[in-house]
């Protein structure tokens, strides 16, 4: 049995102008290094490319954790004073809570009541529906997270803009029982991007940045979002008596030879070594497509990266890359798991991590496997202000720990009309004959690998596994995994 203490729930303290200009100064001295790698690289071509986004993405990320210096928005308000509410559909009971916020962000009165999944289409207008049809489907029936933008017809005639963030809410047993989102309104945020593209020589400028962003996209195919993760590509790294070896799974129908097709998403891995014998390792999936969400990973993992080297847990080191995502000039949103491992003297050691509405962890050891417990942790920048919740595991020689992100097995999601009925006929009850354990059913997978996993002589070995288990028939996105075995 693995054993760890009981997670906790710190809140991430915001630091004083000294703490500011520490993690400014790490961020930095990463794009200083990052200059320097780009310098060494001729120009043109796609690594330049590269280098040249992860360049400009760090210098952004240390300016806006610049802007953190004034004292932070309290907990559970929105950026630019949207505001920003939360809302729960239990798929036992039927129960729907919306508080205050959520009525008032789409113009309902408490008396009238929150909408429940079957009502809510009516009233989002025709060309959303089949985004929010697929985001809450992808939610209930496959346990992936929210991330959905649609217009909402109020009843007073207005419309609003609004973003539904969430995740699914499981039982002890795997089985997802209800969805919880954070509903916020952006509609100033769009207006107010739709009036500055629409001024003098703006709409000139807009479609220069769509031509460069289109042409940075297509020096950026079939290349890893971040330069720094080539090495771990497919091969061992040693450090601090863990192996580590990571992949990008491709979509089917895709190569990541050059000749991808489609565009770039926002996934990465990474895995760092800490002063002192430690490793940071992250996993993360940013919401968009494109070459903007790849240098946007970049952004991330930079960010975590150099405030890492601070000396920050994995529980505050979230909080903080939530709050630069939520006060960039295009908020964005994540998931992401972090976790720091601590050889010990036995030849062990403890990984303590964190997860922001990400997949947990699988450990395999002696032929079995376990999906670790999540602590508490929403999606990096849907609330302002949020904790992220922490835990412990102690990790013996030969274990071996797999982190992974959405769209790893292949997933065929059936159509879904009438939203609730259809994710209930997924997903029964707990216990039901023949439940389906949807929002854990990668995890279940990977841990009926885990005697061919712990067989494995190497983590490349382990990464091969899982790939081969994997395939590529029918996986409908990219996905990343990241295999790391203790030094037996």
């Amino acid at each position: 049995m693995l054993s760890s203490p009981p997670p906790s729930r710190p809140a991430p303290a915001t630091p004083g102008d000294d703490g500011i200009d520490a993690l400014v100064g790490a961020v930095l001295r990463l794009r200083d290094r990052a200059g320097a790698a780009r310098d060494a690289v001729p120009p043109g071509g796609q690594r330049r490319a590269r280098w040249e986004a992860v360049v400009a993405r760090l210098e952004e990320a240390a300016a806006r954790l610049a802007e953190l210096r004034p004292a932070a928005a309290p907990a559970g308000t929105a950026r630019l004073g949207a505001r920003v509410g939360s809302a729960e559909w239990n798929l036992l009971t039927d129960e729907v809570t919306w508080s205050e916020e959520t009525y008032a962000i789409f113009g309902r009165e408490t008396a009238d009541g929150p909408l429940t999944l079957d009502q809510l289409p009516a009233c989002v207008q025709p060309a959303d529906r089949p985004a929010l049809t697929a985001a809450v489907t992808a939610c209930l029936v496959d346990g992936r997270p929210v991330d959905c933008e649609v217009r909402v017809d109020r009843p007073d005639g207005t419309a609003r803009t609004v973003q539904l963030a969430g995740e699914p809410v499981v039982d002890d047993g795997g089985g997802t029982v209800a969805m919880w989102a954070v509903v916020r309104d952006v509609s100033e945020l769009r207006r107010g991007g739709a009036a500055a593209a629409a001024g003098a020589g703006e709409l000139q400028r807009a479609r220069e940045a769509a031509r460069g962003a289109r042409r940075l996209q297509l020096a950026l195919a079939g290349a890893a979002p971040v330069p720094w993760l080539d090495p771990l590509e497919g091969a061992d790294g040693t450090a601090g008596g863990l192996e580590v070896a990571a992949r990008c799974l491709p979509a089917a129908g895709r190569s990541l030879d050059g000749n991808r097709g489609g565009d770039l998403g926002g996934k990465w891995f990474d895995a760092m070594a800490l002063p002192g014998g430690g490793r940071l390792l992250s996993v993360g999936d940013l919401s968009g497509q494109g070459a903007g969400a790849a240098a946007g990973a970049a952004v991330a993992v930079g960010a975590l990266r150099g405030v890492a080297l601070t000396g920050v847990p994995p529980g505050a080191l979230l909080g903080y890359l939530s709050q630069l995502l939520d006060r960039g000039t295009h908020p964005a949103l994540a998931s992401a798991l972090c976790c720091r491992w601590l050889p010990g003297d036995d030849g062990g050691g403890v990984l303590t991590w964190a997860q922001a509405g990400h997949p947990a962890p699988v450990v395999c050891r002696a032929g079995g496997g376990v999906v670790l417990p999540r602590p508490a942790g929403t999606l990096l920048g849907a609330v302002a202000g949020a904790a992220y919740g922490e835990r412990s595991d102690r990790l013996r020689p030969g274990d071996v720990l797999v982190l992974h992100t959405d769209g790893l097995f292949p997933d065929i999601s059936p159509g879904a009309a009438d939203l609730s009925r259809d994710a209930a006929a997924h997903s029964p009850a707990p216990g039901a004959p023949g439940s389906r354990p949807a929002g854990r059913d990668r995890g279940a997978r990977l841990v009926s690998l885990a005697p061919r996993i712990a067989a494995a002589t190497s983590a490349a070995g382990c990464l091969d596994v899982v790939a081969e288990a994997c395939g590529t028939a029918g996986r409908a996105e990219d996905a990343c995994v990241l295999v790391a075995r203790v030094a037996p």
